[in-house]
């Protein structure tokens, strides 16, 4: 029985078994770290859902949509009982031709520790109808005084002007929704001509239309048109083109201009259709996004997926000093370290949502790297080892921000340098002589403990 405690107590001395504490301690660290990554998830859905509420009020992301031209007809058909039925139905053709030009005028607006991407546009509009065939009404009646056009757009608070839409030299007023016979404008703007003799005329329609309009976020088009050529230009420096094209485009500091040009092949639109047989085109959706080149929060997340790395490497540190040094330092001092390591996060997150992320990463990592370096001297006793403690603290989180900061290459960086620091741990611990340190660690533990009995 006595072997078998003193066996215990040789291995509860040695180094495997305080190696195997450290490793426990490490893993055990895993979970404030995860709870860090849940607190920065957590405040960025706060943070989105404050950034719409304040584009609510201002206006969505828009999309524009048309115009499209519809023209009722009814058609007459019998039961089984002989009995005349009467249907009425929409045609709808889109335009030949669709030209959009579009200026963006950005602007960043702060609501208390947020901000959020507005812009005010002004776009011109215009394009062709093609002539229509009489034959796609199905040989019924139809309505040329009640046909009328529309112009979706996905948030009608945003229009500021009042629209004046020229059709084959004549001008009409565009009213807010209303007619969405067509299916897919849905939310738009109406044109009603009441002018049969303009479409009976059998020619081609042309149209244009100036449009002011606020948005949020992204501004998107639908490319009805057969042919659609959208060009766009902004005060913005770092955009998005998202969507299902992608167009020549030209940035630099300040500003950016962007020309996509669709074919009627590149997209599964039809050039018309009976009623609501579509029901949306929104796969066909292409624009502009408003990137915020600055998301701290996607910044402090891939930061705090380091965690369990630094903790790591902090702690091989101090166990090299502790073997190198014979100095002991127990379990709860490491746990201190690591709590200060994983608090890092914590004031990087608070930091960086009221300062820059970078000068808030700066005073995180001075603190933390501060701290530890002043509970070490306590630990140590010695400025030289001291010293080589805060160095490789601080090329660590230099390393670190670095790979942030390089987001094309930072999974290569990362994987490089970790092999590095890997490389450097294996080079410097070859000439240890393991079972050498447990062997005296135990003789060591035995005199003190024969000395005690004494």
């Amino acid at each position: 029985m006595n072997t078998e405690n003193e066996n215990v107590e040789k291995f509860s001395q040695s180094i495997t078994f305080k190696a195997i504490i450290i490793g426990s301690l490490t893993l055990l660290m895993l979970i404030p770290g995860m709870m860090i990554q849940n607190l920065i998830q957590e405040r960025k859905v706060r943070s989105t859902e404050t950034i719409e509420k304040i584009n609510a009020k201002w206006s969505n992301a828009q999309t524009i949509n048309g115009p499209v031209l519809t023209v009722p007809y009814t058609t007459t058909s019998t039961d089984a009982n002989n009995k005349s039925i009467l249907e009425r139905h929409f045609f709808n053709l889109a335009p030949e031709e669709l030209n959009i030009k579009a200026k963006l005028f950005p602007e960043v607006r702060h609501y208390g520790i947020y901000k959020t991407i507005l812009y005010k546009s002004e776009l011109q509009i215009s394009g062709n109808f093609n002539k229509i065939d009489n034959q796609s009404f199905e040989g019924g009646v139809i309505h040329w005084n009640e046909a009328f056009l529309t112009i979706g757009v996905s948030d009608l608070r945003g229009i500021t002007n009042n629209i004046d839409f020229v059709l084959e030299g004549c001008h009409y007023t565009a009213e807010a929704g209303g007619k969405t016979e067509n299916g897919i404008v849905g939310k738009g703007l109406v044109v009603t001509p009441d002018n049969a003799a303009l479409f009976q005329a059998g020619k081609s329609l042309h149209f244009s239309c100036n449009l002011s309009l606020n948005g949020s976020s992204d501004m998107n088009f639908i490319p009805l048109g057969k042919i659609t050529k959208v060009q766009m230009s902004g005060a913005w420096k770092s955009p998005g083109f998202i969507g299902s094209f992608s167009p020549e485009y030209k940035l630099n500091e300040k500003d950016f201009t962007a020309t996509w040009n669709v074919l009627h092949f590149n997209r599964d639109i039809p050039e018309s259709w009976i009623d609501k047989d579509i029901e949306s085109f929104q796969d066909s959706s292409f624009g502009v996004n408003l990137v915020d080149p600055v998301d701290h929060y996607q910044q402090n997340m891939r930061s705090a997926k380091y965690a369990f790395m630094f903790i790591a490497l902090t702690f091989v540190v101090f166990f090299f000093v502790e073997i190198l040094t014979r100095k002991k330092i127990h379990p709860i001092q490491y746990l201190l370290v690591g709590i200060a390591l994983i608090l890092f996060y914590s004031l990087l997150l608070s930091i960086s949502e009221q300062l820059n992320f970078g000068f808030a990463y700066l005073i995180a990592s001075a603190a933390t790297i501060g701290l530890i370096t002043i509970y070490a001297q306590s630990i140590f006793k010695n400025a030289l080892q001291t010293s080589i403690l805060a160095t490789i603290l601080s090329v660590l989180y230099v390393f670190l921000y670095v790979v942030l900061q390089l987001e094309d290459i930072a999974l290569l960086i990362g994987s490089i340098g970790l092999f590095l620091i890997l490389g450097i741990i294996m080079y410097f611990s070859r000439k240890i002589n393991w079972y050498k340190h447990d062997e005296e660690l135990i003789t060591n533990s035995e005199i003190l403990n024969t000395e005690i009995t004494e």
